[in-house]
């Protein structure tokens, strides 16, 4: 990998380990486990696709998949702020989850870009709008939206037309 690919910030760890702090440090000191970590950044990304304030990023086509791939980034964004001491992991009895860290609100409060401060807006209402509905019940959401969007992109069908 090149030097300036490396260097990209766009589906990076880094990114994606932001949006988490920012979710995190939004639902303190609710911690989240992988699952729901996953299901929130989709929320606070196209949060204008659940009902909420304009989506954080412009739709793009094919967006259905970005739930497959975005585990992984999350993941690693995780590993990123936890060897900055910006997320704690906690292992309980339902599982290993992710909390925010002493100094992880401190850290948000000194990022003050355009980006950012709509960022922290769409995490809060995440955290607030699906604070009491269970992970499951969020999943079943964002397949919905999936399923509504994904439609509107399936080819035209013509009733007895073939090629």
């Amino acid at each position: 990998m090149s030097e300036r690919v490396a260097s990209n910030p766009f589906n990076s760890p880094l990114e994606t380990g932001v949006r988490s702090l920012a979710t995190l440090v939004a639902a303190f000191p609710t911690a989240f486990d992988i699952q729901r970590l996953v299901e929130m950044d989709y929320l606070v990304v196209h949060s204008g696709d659940a009902g909420g304030p304009e989506s954080l990023h412009a739709p793009l086509p094919l967006r259905a998949g970005e739930l497959l791939v975005r585990r992984g980034l999350i993941e690693s964004g995780l590993r990123l702020m936890m060897s900055r001491s910006l997320v704690g992991r906690l292992t309980t009895a339902e599982g290993i989850t992710y909390i925010a860290g002493e100094s992880a609100a401190p850290f948000m409060a000194l990022l003050t870009s355009d980006y950012i401060s709509v960022l922290k807006v769409r995490a809060e209402w995440a955290v607030n709008r699906f604070r009491d509905v269970p992970t499951d019940e969020i999943r079943q959401i964002t397949h919905r939206l999936f399923e509504v969007w994904s439609s509107q992109f399936q080819p035209i069908q013509t009733v007895g037309f073939r090629r």
